[in-house]
C-alpha cells in the first residue's frame, strides 16, 4: 500500500487564506467607514442626510442649519443655538468652584471625598493636552515593532507545526 504525501504548497494554502480572510474582514470595516464620511471638498456647505431632511454646516462659520424639501426646493431654517449658553453656564460654575475650594482650604477644612484643588497656574475652565515626546514615539513604535515581530514568529510557527505534520 502506497501513501500519497501532500506538497507544502497545499498544505500552507488553507493557512494562507485564513490570514488573508482574516485581514480583509479587518480592512473592509475601515473602508465602509471612509466612504460614509461627508465631503469636505465639496464648497462651503456640507450636507448630511438626517431622516427626511438634510443637515447643513457652513465649514467657514460652523452655523448649523435643518434642511426640508418644501415645494420645489430646499427650505433652510437655522438650528437654535445652546452651545455657547452651556459654554458660560460651565465656565461660571467651574470659576464658583474653584472659589469654595479656595475659602475651605485657606479655613483650613478638607475638601469632599472625591474633590481635587486646582492645579498651580491653571485657570478654572482651561486644559491642557500634552503632546507625545520623541522619546513616547519611539516606545510606541518599538512597541508595535514588537507586536509585528511576534505576529510573525507565530505564523512561522504554525506553519512548521503544519509541515510537521504531513
Amino acid at each position: 500500500m502506497t501513501r500519497k504525501t501532500l506538497s507544502p504548497q497545499l498544505l500552507m494554502a488553507p493557512l494562507l487564506a485564513g490570514v488573508l480572510a482574516g485581514g480583509l474582514a479587518l480592512a473592509l470595516p475601515c473602508f465602509a467607514i471612509a466612504d460614509e464620511s461627508p465631503d469636505t471638498q465639496g464648497g462651503r456647505f456640507n450636507f448630511t442626510k438626517l431622516g427626511d431632511g438634510l443637515v447643513r454646516l457652513d465649514s467657514q462659520t460652523g452655523a448649523v442649519a435643518l434642511c426640508s424639501r418644501k415645494g420645489t426646493g430646499l427650505a433652510c431654517e437655522i438650528a437654535p443655538e445652546d452651545r455657547a449658553l452651556f459654554e458660560t453656564e460651565i465656565a461660571r460654575l467651574r470659576g464658583e468652584n474653584a472659589t469654595l475650594k479656595k475659602e475651605l482650604l485657606s479655613h483650613g477644612l478638607p475638601l469632599p471625598s472625591g474633590a481635587m484643588a486646582e492645579a498651580d497656574g491653571a485657570a478654572p475652565g482651561s486644559s491642557y493636552l500634552r503632546m507625545p515626546t520623541d522619546a513616547d514615539i519611539d516606545r510606541a513604535a518599538r512597541f508595535a515593532g514588537r507586536v509585528w515581530h511576534r505576529f510573525i514568529e507565530a505564523v512561522d510557527r504554525a506553519q512548521k507545526q503544519v509541515l510537521n505534520k504531513s
